[in-house]
């Protein structure tokens, strides 16, 4: 089970010492943790996710581009029709080799030879959601990601009901993100343990790990990421 830390802001270098598996980088200017700056050097086990909400596809591939992302991750209303249209920006960009990922047949119907950075379609989960919803992005996206349903598009500090996740129809992995915190450990432990997480890739941590918007508390992150790992 992998863990990214979102909303990376202001100890950047301090959170990347502990090597969690992604940073997540918000691009989204309204966001408290809007990114500006520098990324430091990661260590290679760490990528960089850069985080959007219903930006325009350009100023996507520009911040891929200029902060050399790894996944994107897409947190507003997107359609898929603009999940395929940044899929295939993407491929058509100049872009490192780093970069790029080599698509497996049984993710997506795409030829696997096509290569670009990953893409992660995050949904608002309540009680009513429907999960017939995700079939249209199948296609498109190498990874889901369920977070609550709040004012915000992410960041709202409280969890959805993760039995919901028992219904999930899909065998793309997924992310589960949404008010998880220090305390949540054993929780996930048994979220695990059960049929729901049959498909569940990563874990999600943001605000409640935090001393304020974009400080992440390090050594809660640090007694976290290692009772996560059965240490």
């Amino acid at each position: 089970m992998y863990l990214k830390v979102c909303g990376m802001h202001h100890n950047v270098t301090e959170v990347a010492v502990l090597e969690p598996d992604f940073l997540g980088f918000i691009f989204w200017e309204p966001s408290k943790r809007y990114f500006e700056g520098e990324i430091p050097p990661l260590a290679v086990t760490t990528k960089k996710v850069g985080v959007f909400v219903d930006a325009p596809i350009k100023e996507v591939v520009k911040k891929v581009q200029e902060f050399s992302l790894q996944m994107v991750q897409l947190h507003g209303k997107e359609s898929p029709e603009y999940c395929g249209m940044l899929q295939n920006a993407l491929w058509a960009a100049d872009l490192p080799t780093e970069l790029k990922y080599s698509r497996k047949k049984n993710w997506t119907n795409y030829d696997e030879l096509k290569t670009s950075p990953q893409l992660i379609k995050v949904f608002a989960v309540g009680e009513d959601f429907d999960f017939s919803t995700l079939q249209a992005f199948e296609a498109f996206c190498d990874f889901f990601m369920f977070d609550t349903k709040g004012k915000l598009p992410g960041g709202n500090g409280y969890a959805f009901n993760w039995k919901l996740l028992k219904d999930y129809p899909s065998e793309k992995p997924f992310f589960l993100s949404g008010g998880i915190g220090p305390e949540d450990i054993d929780k996930l432990k048994e979220f695990l343990n059960s049929e729901a997480s049959r498909h569940c890739y990563a874990i999600d941590v943001n605000s409640r790990f935090e001393t304020s918007p974009g400080l992440k508390d390090t050594e809660k992150l640090k007694k976290f990421i290692k009772e996560f790992n059965g240490n």
